[in-house]
């Protein structure tokens, strides 16, 4: 098919009419939630802030409507300040940090190697909280990457392969050409190599938010901020 021929159909697929009417889009001006929770009193938090995020994970994987408690948003930003985020999936988390995996030549994998400083983003919706990391990422090494590679499904072991992540490609067909190729040159009974470009980053927390909707606005936000000589302090902030 001719370019042209291409345009003039989309043109076509636009200039269509029929009598359907379409719904206005609902105004987000008017959408209204109180949320009746329990609130969180500083005296009830854990000494640390992973030991209190392993409470609420643990409340949120337990929880149905929750739907996979261990996404986040990622945010970064590039050596020049501009900001980009996405949704992740944590693979681990403990007193050294919280820790994902992804393609490092992927827009997220080069803004932290040029700005280390990081923010993830739990949203955990159905129970109307929030957990906010701020903190510095580096890579992690290569023995544990693999560790956790071994674990992958094999579809996702050659996914990692097939796609170069962020950049861009002509097509879906080209991406699925690519896994099919490596599938049949891994087959599942094969092991798959770790990919040089892919592996871990490991967060490490310089301050970690809990974040408690509450009635009227007026939520619960407690802060922990590391010390310089080691150690947490506890801050409430406003809502």
């Amino acid at each position: 098919m001719r370019q042209d021929d291409r345009v003039n159909d989309r043109e076509a697929a636009f200039d269509r009419s029929d009598d359907t009417v379409l719904a206005p889009a609902p105004d987000p001006a008017a959408m209204r939630r109180q949320y009746q929770t329990e609130g969180l009193v500083r005296s009830q938090l854990a000494g640390t802030p992973v030991e209190q995020f392993g409470r609420w994970f643990r409340d949120a994987t337990e929880n149905p409507a929750v739907f996979e408690p261990n996404a986040m948003v990622v945010s970064t930003a590039d050596a020049e300040g501009r900001p980009s985020s996405r949704t992740v999936l944590l693979k681990h988390f403990d007193d050294h940090g919280f820790v994902f995996y992804t393609n490092y030549g992927s827009r997220k994998g080069r803004e932290l190697t040029e700005n280390p400083h990081v923010s993830l983003l739990f949203p955990w919706y159905p129970l109307a909280r929030q957990v906010i990391v701020t903190g510095v990422a580096a890579r992690t090494g290569r023995d544990e990457t693999a560790a956790y590679f071994r674990t992958r499904p094999h579809g996702s072991q050659l996914g990692a392969w097939a796609s170069e992540q962020s950049t861009v490609i002509g097509s879906r067909e080209e991406l699925d050409q690519a896994f099919a190729d490596l599938d049949a040159r891994y087959p599942a009974d094969e092991q798959v190599p770790v990919p040089p470009h892919w592996g871990g980053f490991r967060v490490t927390p310089r301050s970690v938010e809990f974040w408690q909707g509450r009635t009227n606005r007026l939520h619960d936000r407690l802060r922990y901020v590391s010390r310089p000589g080691g150690g947490w302090r506890i801050e409430r902030l406003s809502p």
